[in-house]
């Protein structure tokens, strides 16, 4: 918390002013989340946070839950580095951060279809979101996504991108932050089938022509 108040402005971190409003939309959410994926079973390791920006969900995660291996992915190198100087600085171990997009990672064979939880928060509406994430599973393994009041038409826009990717919806929860603003609702996704190979298709394609 005092190191992203410092280094806000530096790093473009966040447009929130009100430490109580940080408090609750980054961090509590955060651990919202880990405790929903606790309480539904779909919490595992290793886990990728995917378009992390400040490091939200995946480092309050981690912090909570020091046992898991967490790769953090950021598309703006800025973030990236404030991230591993988070990592320096509290001294955290089995977390790996890289510089890049999920279209370009997610294809390479040390990331592809390998992980046990994929995390995004504010990364892209459902239908892109699957097609960036799903490749980034295992069978069985879980796409956790928070969303505002359009959750519920979003899953419905992603019907496609769900059967494409080889994903289903288990479960959909509120995720109560115990702080002002709206609810977020978390979106609990299951691959259940390997993604093509074709997917994701090149950066930028997923947000620009969803499937």
């Amino acid at each position: 918390m005092r190191l992203l108040q410092e280094q806000k402005a530096r790093f473009n971190l966040t447009a929130l002013r009100d430490p109580s409003s940080i408090q609750s939309r980054h961090f509590g959410e955060s651990l919202a989340l880990l405790e929903a994926l606790e309480s539904t079973g779909a919490f595992g390791s290793p886990a990728i946070d995917i378009g992390s920006g400040a490091g939200f969900p995946g480092l309050p995660i981690k912090i909570a839950r020091p046992d898991i291996s967490l790769t953090v992915l950021e598309a703006t190198a800025k973030k990236a580095r404030f991230i591993e100087l988070v990592v320096e600085a509290l001294g955290l171990s089995a977390v790996t951060v890289i510089h890049g997009r999920a279209e370009e990672l997610a294809h390479e064979t040390a990331h592809r279809g390998v992980y046990a939880l994929a995390m995004a928060r504010a990364v892209a509406p459902l239908p892109a979101l699957i097609e960036l994430a799903l490749p980034f599973l295992r069978i069985g393994g879980y796409l956790a996504t928070p969303k505002g009041s359009a959750a519920a038409r979003e899953v419905r826009a992603a019907e496609n991108a769900l059967n494409i990717c080889g994903g289903e919806v288990a479960t959909m929860r509120s995720l109560s932050t115990g702080g002002p603003g709206p609810t977020p609702t978390l979106v609990l996704v299951r691959k259940v089938a390997e993604t093509p190979d074709a997917y994701p298709r090149r950066s930028g394609m997923p947000g620009k022509r969803p499937l």
